[in-house]
């Protein structure tokens, strides 16, 4: 055995519960739809949480709940402190919290800091308040140029498309870097951090265990005069904290408040950062015990389905666990990305996803469709692996049932503001990986509600439903309920040892109890020669002996409880 690798833990167990936890992402409005009006809701949780108890995660993460216009499926936040009353209402997040906890599990919700809604009250006051006004220093606020002020103050882009500038009716203009419905607020002010220090105790107080920061690298921004151009900012290194309005060494300052107020509970609240920056040192500031704890790790969701890509990744992100004491994180799906399924079903994984006709392929690479079986059997050999490495697993709902994106959404039923805007998120925006969960095979929502669902649920989800798979031994659903049944077993020290197996296409690793996995990212089955009879867990059935092409296997110490 080599490359040994290790990470110890620094606080007490009882603190340390995220460290390796398998995390559930929710997105509410598409998990479960209780008063049958088509959008999920809080008391669609609740009726599922039996469901979630018997996946065996350990936390849910819930995108955001809060009062919305929906310009980006919630990230458009109007009221930090409140529940969307289409979702419910407070009374039933306690009662969501009370029955999650009640079953072992953990909560975790999503904060929004970079911008608002343009429907938060601040935003509304600062429209009426005027220029110079100081209502309009919570957000950044700046006049145009020309003539007569009718050009935006520069030439930079939004994260969506178009400008990052919109005009308002005085003249003056406001930063917005996504949705133009979402103005950046000011990190400068003293109201802006204070008002958010509320927030996080308003939740922690409520019973909430940690909290997902959306792009934590982009709060803190320098705006002094002369402002950049595009072509200038694009050109300025992002790896020196220094950059105008990314990844700024000041943004730790903030992170280093908001750590004294996760401290102030008992066990503390965690919190990880969703942190899209250029180096591993970047992101370990980030993770740092002083600051959020913890960073997405991403890497994956670029990678191919490939052994020398996977172990480059692995390795890397365990190192930089190491140098930071915290624990990484593995995602393959999530909210904003192309469902893992089907990207490992396409030809060429790293370009854009386009549609043609009903079929997903990739711009300018090879006119094949999408190969739904492969893209799964690859899905389940990536996820059995991931669930065996040391550190956290976020699951995106709906990848326990091996869901694929879903193409055929006509542009009058789509919402995502990046497919109107021309933003390149996979080509056609990120409503396919949204699409509301099956809960059965029949219904007129698959179970989803009494009603309809907010974005159409194709035919093919049926042999996908819940209710099929629960009865089904060998479906996705319960692979992935006996690995996160097990996982609970690999759970020891921060331990991952590489063993040799002979071959660049096959991987294979120990945990310190003895446990290992072996993941075949080839076409060729690998011959498993004695240690096949301790398989406790296979994405697909052995040949005798011998592991098949695209799969991976549990291998239990021998005499262990199983």
């Amino acid at each position: 055995m080599t490359d040994a690798l290790l990470v110890e833990t620094r606080t007490a167990p009882d603190a340390a519960w995220w460290r390796q936890a398998a995390v559930y992402q929710i997105y509410p409005r598409s998990f479960a739809d209780a008063n049958g009006d088509g959008i999920g809701d809080i008391p669609g949780i609740v009726s599922r949480a039996d469901y979630l108890r018997d996946l065996g995660i350990d936390a849910v993460w819930l995108s955001p709940f809060y009062p919305s216009a929906l310009a980006d499926g919630g990230y458009d936040v109007a009221d930090y402190r409140d529940v969307d009353p289409r979702l419910g209402t407070l009374a039933d997040f306690d009662d969501m919290v009370e029955a999650l906890h009640s079953r072992d599990i953990r909560v975790i919700v999503d904060i929004v800091p970079n911008h608002s809604s343009d429907q938060h009250e601040w935003f509304q006051e600062a429209l009426a308040a005027g220029r110079g006004s100081a209502a309009r220093d919570r957000y950044i606020f700046r006049e145009g140029t020309g003539p007569d002020g009718s050009e935006p103050p520069t030439d930079w882009d939004s994260v969506f498309g178009g400008s990052a500038w919109e005009r308002v009716e005085d003249g003056q203009w406001y930063l917005h870097n996504f949705a133009v419905e979402q103005p950046d607020l000011n990190w400068d002010h003293p109201e802006v951090r204070a008002d958010f220090l509320k927030t996080l105790r308003f939740w922690s107080d409520r019973g909430v265990d940690g909290f997902r920061i959306d792009v934590a690298h982009m709060l803190t921004k320098d705006l002094s005069e002369p402002l950049p151009s595009r072509a200038e900012l694009d050109a300025m290194d992002r790896t020196s904290g220094t950059h105008p309005m990314i990844d700024r060494d000041d943004v730790h300052e903030i992170y280093a408040e908001w750590r004294a107020v996760f401290d102030e509970y008992d066990p503390p609240r965690t919190a990880v950062a969703e942190a899209w920056v250029e180096t591993p040192e970047r992101r370990a500031k980030y993770a740092s015990a002083e600051g959020l704890g913890q960073a997405f790790n991403f890497d994956l969701l670029v990678a191919d389905f490939d052994a020398a890509q996977f172990r480059s990744i692995i390795a890397d992100n365990l190192q930089q666990a190491q140098a930071t004491g915290s624990s990484t994180t593995w995602v393959l799906s999530n909210h904003d990305v192309t469902r893992h399924a089907t990207r490992y079903g396409l030809p060429a994984l790293n370009g854009r996803l386009v549609k043609q006709g009903t079929e997903w392929v990739k711009a300018g690479g090879p006119a094949e469709g999408l190969d739904r079986d492969g893209g799964l059997r690859r899905a389940h050999a990536a996820t059995l692996l991931l669930l065996g490495l040391p550190g956290s697993t976020y699951l995106y709902q709906g990848e326990e049932l091996g869901l694929h994106e879903v193409a055929q959404i006509t542009p009058e039923q789509r919402q995502d503001p990046g497919f109107f805007r021309g933003a390149e998120f996979d080509g056609l925006g990120r409503d396919g990986c949204r699409v509301p969960l099956p809960w059965t095979a029949q219904g007129s929502s698959l179970g989803f509600g009494a009603g309809g669902a907010h974005l159409p649920q194709p035919a093919w989800f049926a042999q996908y439903a819940v209710d099929v798979e629960a009865a089904d031994p060998s479906s996705t659903l319960s692979l992935y309920r006996e690995a996160l049944r097990l996982r609970h077993l690999l759970q020891t020290d921060e331990t991952l040892e590489w063993i040799d197996t002979g071959r660049a296409d096959v991987l294979r690793f120990a945990r310190p109890n003895g446990w290992q996995v072996v993941s075949n990212f080839g076409a060729e089955s690998f011959d498993l020669g004695a240690d096949a009879a301790d398989v406790v867990l296979a994405s697909a059935a052995l040949e005798g002996a011998a592991l098949a092409g695209e799969a991976t296997v549990w291998i239990a110490p021998a005499g262990l409880s199983r």
